[in-house]
């Protein structure tokens, strides 16, 4: 008798399963406010009528408040033929679902801002009080900060330019105070045939320090770059091209040298804290009459101890026959290039967004744009913040992967 095979194979098997991809969402039209800022010293917008006229020929509506570009020397007229719509009302701009600000958002703006808001502007944290974030906690707000939003390439776009702007434009600046008008030595910055070249001294390598001796070495100025990194010294004379005069942030040498300069620019940075002083009243006061400084780190407290913080409209003062130049945000003096310089970032990251369906599918999909979310829908995603003003940390990623 021949034996019955069993019914149930016990025997085992490995079968490929179908696997689960992430669909990208329909694309959607989003609503876009452009308020007038009425911030000190802020003359940027957020937006060019040319990247408005892109973003409504996608499909996305703009809503611009009447002369928010006026500073920029954008004018309603061409918002107007971009397609944008213009209002006279402030509180109707606020109740687009995003807002793009260029200057931090204040307390005024806060009984204006909507639930679940989508916000891209600056973040100052000197400025920051714990009040305003807990507001915006309160109202489910998404907020993007322009200082921590990054690219592709894993870098801070805006910051970078904004950066680029400054150390280009502190050697204007300076060649213009020089001058006998502005009661500077009546020097020429750079050089000519047979006259020795202005001497001009910058403290900091990074992209301000990097622009600005790019500029004064354009110039034909004698160019010597401190910094306390090597690290830094290093990238920048490669970056340039060429071997640079560089030293380690040391009192003495930057004392000798800062006594016969022209120029002094001011260009450290220390993240998430105070600008150390490093050239105290008694260098500035052994410097040359006439002199200028340029203090582009005073929005951080400045590292010249004689710095004061002045405006676009006063720039200047003099101390020990020195001309100090401590204007912060100096961008927002060129605010037609700087509004251009942020358009051009802003505008595919909104583009983006709509064809995602909204920032929280953007997010979702684009990992780097996460260190710029400061509030995720009311969570407070950034660690430094969270310890800054003792109010509770939620990991963004966390977050994100709750969606599942």
């Amino acid at each position: 008798m021949s034996q019955q095979k069993p019914i149930i194979s016990t025997s085992f098997s490995y079968e490929t399963l179908e696997e689960t991809l992430d669909i990208k969402p329909k694309g959607s039209q989003i609503m876009i406010g452009i308020p007038k800022e009425t911030a000190f010293q802020e003359n940027r917008v957020a937006l060019t009528p040319e990247a408005v006229g892109v973003l409504v020929s996608n499909g996305h509506q703009v809503i611009l408040e009447h002369n928010a570009g006026d500073a920029a020397h954008f004018r309603d007229k061409d918002y107007s033929e971009a397609g944008a719509r213009i209002v006279y009302d402030k509180d109707e701009v606020y109740k687009a679902p995003i807002l793009v600000k260029s200057a931090p958002v204040i307390e005024e703006d806060l009984p204006r801002l909507q639930q679940n808001q989508v916000i891209i502007s600056p973040i100052h944290l000197s400025v920051l009080k714990a009040e305003l974030l807990q507001k915006m906690m309160e109202k489910k707000i998404t907020a993007i900060s322009f200082e921590n939003l990054k690219d592709d390439s894993d870098s801070y776009p805006i910051v970078r330019s904004m950066s680029e702007i400054a150390g280009s434009a502190v050697m204007l600046i300076a060649a213009q105070y020089l001058g006998s008008a502005n009661h500077g030595k009546g020097v020429l910055l750079g050089g000519i045939s047979g006259i020795p070249p202005t001497k001009v001294i910058i403290l900091g390598a990074g992209i301000v320090g990097e622009y600005a001796a790019r500029a004064a070495l354009a110039l034909g100025a004698s160019v010597k770059v401190f910094d306390s990194s090597i690290y830094r010294l290093k990238r920048l004379q490669n970056n340039i091209g060429h071997r640079l005069w560089t030293s380690v942030i040391e009192p003495r040498i930057l004392a000798k040298q800062l006594k016969t300069c022209e120029v002094a620019v001011g260009a450290l940075y220390t993240p998430g804290a105070r600008t150390p002083v490093v050239v105290t009243e008694e260098m500035v006061s052994n410097m040359r009459t006439g002199s200028v400084v340029i203090d582009v780190s005073i929005d951080r407290g400045g590292c010249f101890e004689t710095s004061e913080i002045t405006s676009h409209e006063n720039p200047i003062f003099l101390k020990y026959g020195v001309i100090h130049y401590c204007v912060p945000n100096i961008p927002s003096g060129f605010a037609r290039t700087a509004s251009q310089a942020i358009s051009n970032v802003l505008m595919p990251l909104l583009l983006e967004a709509g064809d995602e369906g909204g920032f929280e599918n953007l997010v979702w999909h684009k990992v780097h744009l996460r260190g710029g979310i400061y509030l995720f829908k009311g969570a407070l995603t950034n660690f430094h913040l969270s310890q800054r003003f003792d109010l509770k940390y939620t990991d963004l990623n966390l977050l994100i992967a709750s969606r599942r």
